[in-house]
């Protein structure tokens, strides 16, 4: 079991899991051992940068202003969460859990060798949460054992390929290539919001605005985020400051101990911090850039040796900050209108909730808005410019509010009260999944999974080939 767990804890590690595929990349390509050296070496530091500043963004900024909205506009709820729900499950399915996770990244290679959808999932942390959620889900309908284990490796190794396979066709429009993808569960979401802004097809690109002369210094993203960020700390600060939050009982909070001068000797004024704060958040964007361009430049060189050697035409799917460098104002727009959108479905979750139709509140997390809503601005643009950006990443932000709302009870009765994931293709399988699992439990639950895994494999032997000129269409 110690063997299993070190093994987990690699492939659960992204940095460390698309460094070996870098080096076993370059490896095959018979590269000198200085190259296979540095190429590995770029790639793990690429992703540790990248990492750094999700992590810099979710421990600091992020969740200071989730927290001063929710004063300020005095909102109570469900935050979406899917470390917290993770956490808890991993309790009692922490080894069914790494099983499917090691199987499943397993039957994800064999679904890129043999169907018509070659992309290899490097989304560590994503993979051992969609694994932890197929192990609770197929456990309460009835499966244990290695029984449990095909049927949570079958599904994971499907949507493993299904998400990037939903998003490439315009996630080829954002990088103008074919030879990187997006591995990130929210995919399914961005897939919908590119769908949208292609009804804005002709729009200008959020990266194409015309500045007046004197503005053209915010065409620099560190600057124009900066600016944007600053401004809604200051206003979100000054209505919680407004309403007491400087005299309010630190305890409620986590992360707003600078604001409220708990444990420091000097006094913070809060609009210093408010200024602060929104340079800040932009510093962890200017982070999280700079490791997407190192890992990129490394990854996809080294995954030609994998290509051509094990899984001819294999393309890597990397986590969803990939997409930032390539519209990084829609990024900051596509935040902003998801996290609108997210405001909106609230009301209307409450409005419903009024009517007697109990339903959960679903407050906005900051953090799925950022990360997946950013992520959809960038879809949105790519095919319909700043009115597809803002109409599809507002549209995924209702999605992302009513989906959790509508999954709560699946994980309410798997025993997860005031609980949800917050990503869309979470709330997909565990919705469809949840209720299969209730409807057909035992064998037939087992039988179905693979099934569903065996259909692509069978797909691609029995269905006439494409064209070449359509296939790159």
């Amino acid at each position: 079991m110690a063997v299993l767990d070190f093994i987990i804890n690699i492939l659960s590690t992204p940095a460390i899991l698309v460094g070996l595929l870098s080096l076993l990349g370059l490896v095959l390509q018979k590269k000198p051992v200085e190259d296979v050296v540095s190429g590995t070496i770029k790639t793990i530091v690429g992703f540790l940068v990248l990492s750094a500043g999700a992590a810099f963004l979710q421990s600091g900024s992020l969740l200071a202003f989730g927290e001063l909205f929710n004063y300020a506009f005095s909102m109570q709820g469900v935050v979406p969460n899917n470390e917290a729900v993770v956490s808890m499950a991993l309790t009692d399915f922490g080894q069914a859990s790494a099983i499917i996770m090691a199987l499943g990244m397993v039957l994800n290679i064999v679904l890129a060798r043999f169907s018509r959808m070659p992309y290899i999932f490097l989304t560590g942390h994503h993979t051992l949460y969609m694994a932890c959620m197929l192990a609770v889900v197929f456990s309460v309908g009835g499966l244990s054992g290695w029984p449990l284990y095909i049927a949570g490796a079958c599904v994971l190794g499907l949507i493993m390929v299904l998400s990037p396979f939903f998003c490439q066709f315009t996630f080829r429009k954002v990088t103008k290539t074919d030879s990187i993808a997006l591995g990130h569960f929210g995919g399914i979401g961005y897939a919908i919001s590119g769908w949208i802004g292609h009804f804005f097809e002709g729009s200008t690109s959020t990266e194409s605005i015309n500045f007046p002369k004197r503005l053209t210094f915010l065409r620099d993203t560190v600057v124009s985020i900066s600016i944007t960020m600053m401004v809604f700390f200051l206003v979100v600060t000054g209505v919680a400051v407004g309403r007491g939050i400087l005299d309010a009982d630190p305890t409620q909070f986590q992360y707003l101990n600078e604001l409220l001068n708990v444990g420091t000797e000097t006094r913070t004024n809060w609009i210093v911090w408010a200024l602060t704060s929104g340079m800040s958040f932009a510093g962890g964007v200017y982070i999280i850039l700079s490791g997407v361009r190192l890992v990129v430049g490394e990854i996809v060189p080294a995954f030609k040796g994998i290509a051509s050697k094990l899984v001819p035409g294999a393309i890597p799917a990397i986590d969803c900050p990939v997409a930032f460098p390539y519209a990084p104002n829609a990024v900051i727009i596509g935040f902003l209108t998801s996290f609108v959108g997210g405001i909106v479905g609230l009301g209307i979750l409450g409005v419903i909730n009024a009517s007697l139709v109990p339903v959960a509140l679903i407050l906005p997390g900051v953090v799925p808005h950022f990360f997946c809503g950013a992520t959809a601005g960038v879809f949105g643009n790519a095919r319909g410019g700043v009115k597809g950006c803002v109409a599809g990443s507002f549209v995924h932000g209702l999605l992302i509010t009513f989906l959790p709302a509508i999954c709560m009870p699946v994980f309410t009765g798997l025993g997860f009260t005031s609980a949800t994931f917050s990503d869309f293709d979470f709330s997909i399988l565990g919705i469809c999944f949840g209720n299969l699992a209730q409807i057909c439990p035992g064998w037939p639950l087992l039988v179905i999974c693979i099934v569903c895994f065996l259909a692509p494999i069978v797909y691609n032997f029995v269905a006439p080939k494409p064209k070449k000129e359509d296939a790159a269409a």
